[in-house]
C-alpha cells in the first residue's frame, strides 16, 4: 500500500526532511505539526508519514505500537514512495519515529539515498527503566546525526545521555528544561515552546548546511 504523506514547506526546497511520528501520537499531532511548521519556516520541505498500525487507528482498528524492528521496512518503503527529491534527503522523526529511522540510517546512507538523520526527542530508554538502553546501534552509527533533546526528557536526560559514549557522528542539541516533546515549563525556565521550536529549526538549518552542503 502506498505511503500517505503530509507535506509542509516549499516544494522546490533544496533539502527534504522525511519524518515519522512517535509511538502514541499520529503524524498530525499537535507536537508533530508545530515541529513541521517550524522546520518548513526554516526553508525545508517536510514530509510526514505514519506507520501502518497508526494509520489503521484512523479506521477504528486500535493496535498497540509494535516493536521498532518490525516497522523498519515501512520506513524504507516511505523513502521509496517519496521518490526523487530536489537535493539531499534527511530522515528521522519524533521519539520512536526517530529511533526507527536510526535503525535503517546506515544502510540508506551507505547506499547514497540519505544525507543524515534527525531525531527529535530520542527514546534512549523507557521512562523509569534507565537500564533498558536503546543505544547499542548508536555507538557505531556512521550516518551524520543530530539529536534534539530536552534536558529533562524522561526517556534520557542530559546527565544520563552524557554517559552513553555515543558515536562522534552524533551531535546533541539540548533544549533547556524541555520534556520529551521538547516543551519547557515557562514559569521555571523562562522559555516558551515556540522559542524552543525556533531554536530547533535554526539548529537543523545550521547542521544541514554542514552535513549536506
Amino acid at each position: 500500500m502506498p505511503t500517505d504523506f503530509l507535506f509542509d514547506g516549499p516544494e522546490d526546497a533544496r533539502v527534504t526532511l522525511l519524518l515519522a511520528h512517535g509511538a502514541g501520537a499520529p503524524m498530525d499531532s499537535a507536537a508533530m505539526t508545530a515541529t513541521a511548521k517550524a522546520l518548513a519556516g526554516a526553508g525545508f520541505r517536510v514530509a510526514r508519514f505514519e506507520f501502518g498500525y497508526m494509520a489503521a487507528r484512523r479506521t477504528g482498528t486500535r493496535k498497540p505500537p509494535p516493536r521498532a524492528e518490525t516497522v523498519m521496512p515501512e520506513f524504507v518503503a516511505a523513502i521509496d514512495d517519496l521518490g526523487p527529491t530536489n537535493g539531499p534527503l534527511i530522515i528521522g522523526g519524533k521519539s520512536m519515529g526517530g529511533r526507527v529511522a536510526s535503525m535503517v540510517a546506515d544502510a540508506e546512507f551507505a547506499a547514497g539515498r540519505i544525507a543524515g538523520l534527525l531525531c527529535l526527542g530520542y527514546p534512549f530508554h523507557p521512562p523509569g527503566r534507565p537500564q533498558q538502553l536503546r543505544t547499542a546501534h548508536l555507538i557505531k552509527l556512521k550516518t551524520p546525526t543530530l539529536i534534539c533533546q530536552g534536558t529533562r526528557d524522561e526517556f534520557g536526560d542530559r546527565t544520563e545521555v552524557g554517559e552513553y559514549g555515543l558515536n562522534d557522528e552524533i551531535e546533541l542539541f539540548w533544549l533547556e528544561d524541555g520534556d520529551h516533546d521538547l516543551k519547557p515549563r515557562k514559569a521555571i525556565s523562562g522559555f516558551a515552546a515556540a522559542q524552543h521550536l525556533a531554536a530547533v529549526a535554526g539548529k537543523v538549518r545550521e547542521w544541514v548546511g554542514r552535513v549536506a552542503a
